[in-house]
């Protein structure tokens, strides 16, 4: 809307990606950080008990229990006032990646909207992982329609990048594709948010490389492993709303908590990661990018895929973590909270170090 409204007026300022980017950032940081604290009020009014512990957590978490919970509600309305203030309007890119953000929020607020409701400490009390993974696969069947249309003409339709210029036609495999990489990464985002703080800390180094990424494929020249793609300088607003509410979250979030993101926020912010990855043919640099994420996603799936099978075999179900997902094995080692978080932040910085790499370079 202002973009819009001042360069409709001469002021060209308001062109530049970056003018975009910071305006909201400031926006979005500053909802977060004016209105953070009476929503949280706000919260725990409704809610009243806050978010049940569930039953499957290290025993410390016990302490938590009362906090209020549903904070990415917050987060995305931060994104969205951000994003529509700034972003050129007339751009689909940027509707693309709200209306992921919308969706994956969507479904995370019915997910927490149930466990608050009745109160259950059983993981399963949510929404089931069948009506989860088949709500998302329709969400990414749309999704990927819709991001596919926003590719230049002289990139092949429903094709991936791969590195190196090069470009691979998928066909109707570009869905399964996009399934992976939207749905895989709200599930990543879902369950990485397990303890104070970390789920913002691990997402923003993943922003980062999605700037850059979205900086080469609006410069000619910039990168020349970059493909160029004007459609998506749309994405500079939405990029920094996203940084700026994730930034502000974690002034309440981080240890002790104030509030939990929740499955409003956490898959808001995954499917909204793979939906710009998507935009910007920056799929496998996002995958490596949010690695930390991906391996706590696979240490509970391997964890199940594993105790699933001893029990075939042998009768007897085992594990090869002391619980899961990974930040859960740690603390059961004894390692505190804080050390865990700081640790695997660490580790994502490096692991977008290491994208940022292949990024100017595969």
């Amino acid at each position: 809307m202002l973009t819009d409204y001042f360069l409709n007026h001469g002021f060209s300022f308001f062109a530049s990606g970056w003018t975009q980017f910071a305006g909201g950032f400031f926006v979005a940081f500053m909802i977060m950080l004016l209105f953070g604290r009476s929503f949280i009020r706000a919260m725990r009014t409704f809610q009243k008990k806050g978010q049940p512990i569930s039953e499957n957590v290290p025993e410390t978490h016990r302490a938590k229990a009362g906090t209020p919970t549903m904070g990415g509600i917050l987060i995305v309305v931060a994104i969205l006032v951000a994003s529509l203030l700034f972003m050129p309007m007339s751009n689909p890119t940027g509707w693309i990646a709200l209306a992921s953000l919308v969706m994956f929020g969507g479904l995370g607020f019915v997910d927490d909207y149930k466990k608050v409701s009745s109160q259950s400490k059983k993981a399963s009390n949510g929404l089931s992982p069948l009506t989860r993974l088949l709500t998302e696969a329709v969400f990414v069947v749309i999704l990927a329609y819709l991001v596919n249309k926003t590719i230049p003409p002289y990139i092949p339709e429903y094709s991936v990048s791969i590195g190196a210029g090069i470009i691979l036609p998928f066909g109707f495999l570009y869905y399964l594709f996009a399934y992976f990489v939207i749905c895989g990464g709200a599930n990543a985002t879902n369950i990485t948010d397990g303890l104070d703080g970390m789920l913002a800390k691990l997402y923003m180094p993943v922003l980062v490389v999605l700037v850059v990424a979205l900086y080469g494929a609006t410069r000619i020249g910039f990168m020349d492993t970059v493909m160029f793609l004007p459609m998506a300088s749309g994405l500079y607003a939405v990029l920094g709303g996203a940084f700026g509410a994730v930034l502000g979250f974690l002034w309440y979030n981080s240890k002790p908590a104030s509030i939990f993101m929740g499955d409003v926020g956490s898959l808001a912010l995954g499917g909204f990661m793979g939906t710009v990855a998507m935009l910007l043919k920056s799929e496998i640099i996002m995958g490596i990018a949010a690695g930390m994420m991906v391996l706590i996603l696979l240490s509970s799936f391997v964890q199940t895929m594993y105790f699933k099978a001893t029990r075939h075999i042998s009768g007897t179900g085992r594990r090869l973590f002391l619980r899961a997902p990974l930040h859960h094995h740690f603390e059961e080692l004894g390692w505190a909270e804080t050390k865990i978080v700081d640790r695997f932040f660490i580790l994502s910085i490096m692991f977008s170090g290491l994208a940022l790499v292949l990024l100017k370079f595969a």
